[in-house]
């Protein structure tokens, strides 16, 4: 067990305080060159939104911008059920459909859904560009010279990190951040399970523990695993037709700090930054690989460890048990209102998360250098670092990882073409400086 030489409760204190927001502010607020939506043309843009629940909703925000730079009618989008959950919910059973509808009425015209009379006649079906420039958009409304329908079989990526109009980027905040409330009951569950964890302690940490069976199959992430474990994953990838890549050299992911960190990392990380055993900690996750063989790793060193199903009784979580995306959107409400947020791996719910607690005042998220831990785990495990140096150092790696106020990166160095968009951090992850702004 590590002991932080010198710590007290002053110390403990500290790290629940949020880095310092400097007099900045949400801005949603269109500019004074922005108008309200024009009058609708007989154009209808429909959507099919793919993946989970926060690739659909960026997707989504994406797929609004894009029907007002296009002028046209945005239909409520069709959810994914075909990925890897499998879930069956619509979008008013995830979202609050009126408020979506009304919220946005300035912007952009949304319908329920496509008039009777155009359902039958000739769609088009367009597979827009993956992090398009307002340009882009605007070539491609030539297609309504031929069609009164779009159908858009992906949403999610389809607008540009960076480069767009300050007003299209507020537009997508707008729509993330206010018209995509959850619906009544996930909305109102979600809040009451958060007051549920205040009252076990006033303060917690959400950790979304990706140590999930898709995702160590995947990502080919076998580090800590029995030799059974590590074929049953590797089946599964090799039976998932969608995912290319089916040789993975496991150790090298690793090392270059591309596997999520496993429970007892997370708990030797967690506990080097000086969080006391007592800390409370809810797993914002979906069914953890090995259970609770895997995750005791973690709960010798943090016994307070908090699931839906400790905070919630079976009755409560029926109605949303057999539903993937609805208990994902409890996990969001609880992560983004939690003190500490802390992701073991970057995906879509941890950039999401990171970027709507930074829009609300940049509320602590700490980002574990991956890379750097598993670099410094290894010494630790051979001997190389001393258990006792190993708090100044990790604290030290994580200084600047804590949620602060920073502009959005840009694309890694020496890449060109289409393939730097990928290396760019994402517009939903950091909306600074288009949707935060300095007070005056």
């Amino acid at each position: 067990m590590i002991v932080l030489k010198g710590s007290d409760s002053a110390a403990v204190d500290r790290l629940w305080d949020p880095p310092a927001s400097r007099g900045l502010r949400a801005c949603l607020n269109p500019t004074s060159k922005y108008k309200a939506a024009a009058e609708v043309l007989d154009r209808y843009l429909t959507v099919r939104s793919n993946g989970g629940l926060n690739q659909m909703r960026t997707g989504i925000a994406d797929m609004v911008a894009v029907a007002r730079i296009m002028n046209a009618t945005l239909v409520i989008p069709q959810l994914d059920k075909r990925s890897f959950w499998q879930d069956s919910s619509t979008f008013p059973d995830i979202f609050d459909e009126l408020h979506f509808i009304t919220s946005l009425k300035d912007d952009v015209k949304i319908v329920k859904e496509l008039p009777k009379d155009l359902q039958a006649i000739p769609h088009a079906r367009k597979h827009f560009t993956s992090w398009s420039s307002l340009g882009y958009y605007e070539e491609m409304a030539h297609i309504w010279n031929d069609f009164q329908v779009v159908h858009a079989p992906k949403s999610d990526s389809r607008l540009a990190n960076n480069d767009l109009p300050l007003d299209v980027q507020r537009l997508r905040c707008r729509a993330l951040y206010e018209a995509l409330r959850f619906s009544p009951p996930i909305e109102s569950f979600g809040k009451k399970l958060v007051e549920r964890l205040r009252s076990r302690g006033e303060k917690y940490i959400a950790l979304h523990l990706r140590y999930e069976k898709d995702m160590l199959s995947f990502t080919g992430c076998t580090y800590g695993l029995t030799k059974i474990e590590s074929e049953e994953l590797r089946i599964m990838r090799e039976n998932t037709n969608h995912w290319k890549v089916k040789k993975i050299n496991s150790s090298e992911q690793r090392m270059e700090g591309l596997c999520p960190l496993t429970p007892g990392e997370v708990g030797i990380f967690l506990e080097a930054l000086g969080y006391p055993s007592s800390t409370v900690i809810y797993i914002a996750a979906g069914e953890i690989y090995g259970g609770e063989s895997h995750l005791q790793e973690l709960r010798s060193r943090f016994p307070n460890i908090v699931s839906k199903e400790a905070l919630a009784t079976e009755e409560e979580l029926r109605p949303f048990a057999a539903h993937a995306t609805q208990t994902a959107a409890l996990d969001y409400i609880i992560s983004v209102e939690s003190d500490v947020f802390v992701p073991s791996h970057s995906g879509n719910m941890a950039r999401v998360v990171e970027g709507h607690r930074r829009f609300l005042g940049h509320r602590k998220t700490i980002n574990p250098d991956r890379k750097g831990l598993v670099e410094l785990f290894d010494k630790l495990e051979n001997g190389e670092v001393n258990e006792d140096s190993l708090p100044e150092l990790v604290q030290q790696m994580h200084r600047n990882r804590q949620g602060g106020p920073r502009k959005r990166k840009g694309a890694a160095s020496g890449i060109k073409g289409r393939a730097r968009f990928k290396t760019e951090e994402s517009f939903y992850q950091n909306p600074y400086p288009e949707c935060i702004c300095r007070s005056k």
